[in-house]
């Protein structure tokens, strides 16, 4: 029987997964799909050798005991993939895992389809190395990406849309972003400061300083999205400050009713993008992940998606220590007082569904292709 090895290991790499599995089943009703992923891949027709909760981890110490599990984990999978006369593997991110696997699965002569390009042009370049010797095709979320990796070497990559562009595209339908006069107008201020709470101790307070700056001298509302997972305590001392309080699953309410946001860095900045509103940017770490950072991350480029998938600075950005008031209230009065800068982010972030569309292909199609044509050999 003719099958087709498919890797989601972590819970974002199998809704990766469910974007294009359904349709590539109907398009391959002979071919028995197997390997790991999660309740959701399963329910669709996915054979699952382990399930993605077996490979989770907490923390640094947690992921080290369990190396030799990992390890295991690619042999079996390596030996069910000769089994099986397994001839197309789809690895979904992951990179850690399944970088290791494409090695070996390379070897036997496994066509590898590696959804989600790792960003090797961030910190570890030599990824590109592995990917040029051992992908097939290469799918690529930043917009960029594709260009940057087969000037490495990697023989096919395709841009493809990117996955949070699904999640918010039926909400963005028909949501015009009209441009304001911020001097002059009601301006509602957005503040989010972050889903963790070493972000919203380190960054509200400032946010909030430079948010009563701008009350004394413009005509601003306050609003904030507060995050289930943070304490309460680093939310109360400000209450008084907020005009309006917004829960997570309330995000696109208060994206589309803002004007200007504060925002911690994350994947919110891209949606920001989406929702056209202008956002400065702040990033604080933990102490480990810092130092990390400025230890061993050579990577000097955009930190916040909406930089990255523009490859400009649309979003200002601010990296602990210099998340200060003064930097984050002189940033957001050039959005108020110069109304050409403005217009200029306005005009650029009106281009970001096209910036992030990716090529017109269809994955599922293309999966379906090379699933196809690795069995006529």
């Amino acid at each position: 029987m003719k099958s087709c090895l498919l890797i989601a290991g972590e819970k974002s790499g199998e809704e990766h997964g469910l974007s294009f599995f359904s349709q590539l089943r109907n398009l391959q009703p002979d071919v028995k799909f197997f390997g790991v992923g999660g309740d959701e891949l399963e329910r669709e027709g996915l054979e699952l050798i382990y399930h993605l909760k077996d490979f989770s981890t907490w923390g640094i110490s947690e992921a080290i005991k369990k190396i030799p599990y990992y390890y295991k984990a690619l042999k079996r999978i390596e030996d069910e993939v000769e089994r099986r006369g397994c001839k197309t593997a789809i690895l979904i991110d992951y990179q850690t895992f399944n970088l290791k696997l494409a090695r070996r699965l390379e070897k036997k002569g496994v066509k590898i389809l590696y959804y989600v390009a790792p960003q090797a042009w961030a910190w570890k370049e030599w990824r590109a190395k592995v990917l040029e010797k051992c992908v097939d095709t290469l799918f690529c979320i930043i917009p960029f990406e594709k260009k940057w990796f087969m000037d490495r070497g990697v023989s096919k990559a395709i841009s493809i849309r990117h996955p949070l562009l699904d999640h918010y595209e039926e909400d963005l339908k028909g949501f015009f972003r009209q441009k304001k006069d911020l001097e002059k107008d009601e301006v509602n201020l957005l503040l989010l400061p972050g889903s963790r709470n070493f972000e919203v101790f380190g960054l509200l307070p400032n946010y909030v300083s430079v948010a009563k700056k701008l009350k004394e001298k413009f005509n601003v509302k306050v609003s904030i999205v507060k995050s289930s997972s943070v304490s309460v305590h680093g939310y109360e001392p400000y209450a008084k400050v907020f005009d309006k309080e917004y829960t997570n699953d309330e995000l696109t309410v208060a994206l589309k009713e803002a004007d200007i946001c504060l925002a911690a860095s994350g994947t919110v900045t891209l949606a920001c993008a989406l929702y056209e509103v202008p956002t400065i940017v702040g990033y604080t770490g933990s102490l480990l992940n810092e130092y990390i950072f400025y230890q061993f991350v050579k990577y000097k480029g955009f930190i916040s998606l909406a930089n990255i998938v523009h490859n400009k600075e649309v979003f200002p950005e601010l990296v602990t220590p210099y998340v200060t008031e003064y930097n984050i209230l002189k940033r957001a009065l050039r959005l108020f007082e110069n109304h050409e800068h403005y217009n200029e982010v306005m005009d650029t972030l009106a281009t970001t569904v096209k910036t992030i569309s990716g090529e017109d292909i269809s994955i599922p199609e293309y999966m379906s292709k090379k699933i196809s044509e690795s069995y006529e050999k």
